[in-house]
């Protein structure tokens, strides 16, 4: 099927399918007669994986130990686990610190009258770098090659699988 079909059967535009074979997350398509991308079932079934892995918010990298996870029988569900489990606390964290943002907003825009008046805290409290801009910075992703509970093999196995 080409690039289209392949897209409308996983779900993933044709734009994501060319960068995921890019990034390496999926092999490079044989090539028809006329140049065009050939994918099969097997592609079809690899992108709706990325694609439900993106939808939980997985990053590419991680993305990419999930597929080696994925496809070495010989894993242990604990690797798969751990890095589901580290994900979750990566979530929370944005949570917490999306909660924390709306709390500031919350309290900074209870102080605004919202009137004619040109005196806004809002715009104070931004300018002046109150709680309502944190400072904090973003929780660091969890997925680095380093600190992924993935076993080396497992990740060298996989590369050489896609060529």
């Amino acid at each position: 099927m080409n690039i289209g079909q392949a897209a409308k059967a996983s779900g993933v535009s044709p734009k994501m399918i060319r960068y995921y074979e890019q990034t390496g997350l999926i092999p490079k398509a044989a090539r028809r007669d006329t140049g065009y991308r050939d994918y099969g079932d097997d592609d079809v079934h690899r992108l709706r994986f990325i694609r439900r892995a993106r939808d939980l918010g997985f990053t590419v990298e991680q993305i990419g130990n999930l597929l080696a996870l994925w496809s070495d029988r010989s894993r242990a569900s604990a690797d798969v686990k751990a890095l589901a489990l580290g994900h979750v606390e990566v979530l929370r964290a944005k949570i917490a610190e999306i909660e924390g943002m709306v709390a500031a907003l919350e309290t900074l825009a209870v102080s605004c009258h919202g009137d004619a008046r040109p005196d806004c805290p809002i715009i104070k409290g931004l300018a002046e770098g109150s709680a309502a801009s944190p400072t904090k910075p973003a929780p660091r992703r969890f997925g680095k090659v380093g600190d992924l509970p993935v076993r080396p093999e497992t990740i060298v196995k996989a590369s050489s699988a896609r060529g």
